[in-house]
């Protein structure tokens, strides 16, 4: 069963452009040979840390939306662990979440729908004009 993984890692900040593309699409070509696929890959740029992270306050940001098993997960933790230009990484799994949030939004929806519905016409009051309105002094 492929599940989804939210793959967050943090390069130096030193790092050129072409290191970095070089850095990504070596880990993108590792993902289909462990059996998966990357989704999306979002480079979210230089950011400030909220804390030093071997004396370094500044980081590139890079997001992997990647779809796949525990082999391909290990497997790119494995190479960012040994990677010497990644300061930090973080594996989250968002399917189940993602479930999670579709089937709330199903419900939100639902209950849209039922109160979209026209309530029974309510009585019509006359009106009364603006004349006829006692005067407060």
């Amino acid at each position: 069963m492929n599940r989804i993984y939210e793959l967050m890692f943090i390069v130096r900040p030193d790092m050129t452009e072409e290191d970095l593309d070089k850095l990504i699409s070596t880990l993108q070509s590792v993902v289909p040979t462990a059996g998966g696929s990357v989704q999306r890959v979002d480079k979210m740029g230089k950011r400030r840390l909220a804390y030093t992270v071997r004396r370094f306050h500044e980081g590139i940001y890079v997001l992997m939306i990647v779809e796949g098993g525990g082999a391909v997960v290990h497997e790119l933790e494995r190479r960012l662990r040994v990677t010497e230009p990644v300061i930090k990484f973080l594996t989250v799994r968002i399917d189940e979440e993602q479930k999670r949030l579709d089937k709330i939004k199903k419900l939100r929806d639902s209950k849209k729908k039922v109160s979209a519905q026209p309530a029974a016409p309510a009585a019509a009051e006359p009106a009364v004009p603006a004349a006829e309105t006692p005067a407060t002094a």
